[in-house]
């Protein structure tokens, strides 16, 4: 885009963590915020654009920090058996899928566990050139010593370890890592950020040990390691909707998937305990969250999507739910999912709306207090200051 516009919003949402603001305008300039204001102080006659969305909510597009693109997050098993045994041509389809699923809710920004090496640029680039999503890979998530030899993973964008199974597995379906296994595959981690799969007190602690720069999930970690990780600035991705998803499908006797509007629940056998088992893990990390909160701990937004159940883009609302109920505010829910997973992965052109920051931003039409709910049907997104040619507010349907 060439030129300058102003845009109007009824309310602004930066990503800082700041209150929200009332009637503000943004300058935009070649892509670029130049300046913010009121809108009672916007130029009246020097004959720029303005695009009006005083009735409209303006915040920061959202980074999930949890993502496999390759898996489905279908409750059918053989649905999920076929995504696994996909080959190439269907394995692209389906991540240019999810990849649309991801933007359609304003998901702009992905760190994934897969190895996306295979797949052709313009699926390992968020589909390039329109570049509709920021991708950050770990090439892979490392399982065990087998994929570790002589320390060096595969290379990716950032490093990410399974020293623990997710929370939902009964058993690893892996040899777990060593602790000094996990030591020095991240001494030889070649100044990329690595980021953690681990829960309980001593996995956490060992992982904080090795020198993570984050721990996911993190499940019955206790408050010793949450005051390790606001000393050492170790980010806290806590996977919420992980354990939200066990609890319903405990209580519906089968596989949950969590939507805005409706579940889907599939038929399944239940198992004795598991509707307290996972009301107690919920409710455990729900108190750590907060905990974290008010330690300090930097926090961000990560869905844990292609799991089961939790779907792409649409889940990044549910996770927020579950952060706003852990006693963040609005403000807060929002920083973490959007500037500190921008941060923590390097996407630069993500993140706070500021000046001097690309005026790359959602829009949702109603009221703060609609929040997050109204993600799931967005007025529009814009990309660089201007509308995203991706994006339909009402996508037609092909039969």
């Amino acid at each position: 885009m060439d030129g300058t516009r102003f845009i109007v919003a009824g309310r602004f949402i930066d990503g800082s963590g700041a209150e929200v603001r009332k009637n503000v305008f943004l300058k935009v300039t070649n892509t670029i915020i130049t300046a913010i204001g009121s809108a009672a102080d916007l130029p009246r006659h020097d004959g720029a654009p303005v695009d009006d969305f005083s009735h409209c909510v303006i915040l920061p597009v959202l980074v999930d920090c949890s993502v496999s693109l390759t898996r489905s997050p279908s409750v059918d098993r053989l649905v999920r058996l076929a995504a696994e045994e996909a080959d190439l041509t269907e394995k692209a389809a389906m991540v240019e899928r999810h990849i649309s699923y991801c933007h359609a809710y304003g998901v702009l920004g992905l760190a994934v566990s897969d190895d996306l090496a295979d797949l052709p640029d313009r699926y390992q680039q968020g589909l390039a050139p329109e570049n509709i999503i920021h991708i950050r890979s770990s090439g892979g998530l490392c399982l065990g010593n087998q994929e570790s030899d002589a320390g060096k993973p595969a290379v990716g964008d950032f490093l990410e370890l399974a020293y623990s199974g997710n929370i939902e597995d009964e058993a690893p379906p892996y040899p777990r890592l060593s602790h000094e296994e996990l030591k020095r595959i991240l001494q030889h981690r070649g100044g990329r950020k690595a980021v953690v799969v681990a829960n309980g007190r001593q996995q956490v602690a060992e992982a904080l040990d090795a020198g993570c720069d984050a721990i996911e999930q993190g499940y019955a970690m206790g408050e010793d390691n949450l005051r390790k990780m606001a000393e050492q600035d170790v980010l806290w991705i806590p996977s919420l909707l992980r354990a939200k998803n066990g609890v319903d499908a405990a209580g519906a006797s089968g596989d949950v998937c969590c939507r805005f509007s409706q579940r889907y629940v599939a038929p399944g056998k239940p198992i004795p305990g598991a509707e307290a088992f996972w009301k107690k893990m919920l409710a455990e990390q729900l108190t750590q969250l907060r905990l974290a909160r008010e330690l300090g701990v930097k926090t961000a937004v990560g869905t844990g999507a292609g799991s089961v159940g939790i779907l792409h883009g649409e889940s990044m609302a549910e996770e927020m739910k579950l952060f706003i109920k852990a006693g963040y505010s609005l403000e807060e829910t929002i920083r973490c999912a959007s500037e500190n997973g921008a941060g923590f992965f390097g996407m630069e052109k993500l993140g706070t709306l500021t000046v001097g920051r690309k005026a790359t931003f959602l829009i949702t039409r109603g009221t703060v207090q609609q929040l997050p709910r109204k993600l799931s049907y967005l007025e529009g997104i814009y990309v660089d200051g201007a509308p995203s040619v991706n994006y339909r507010k009402n996508p037609v349907k092909v039969v």
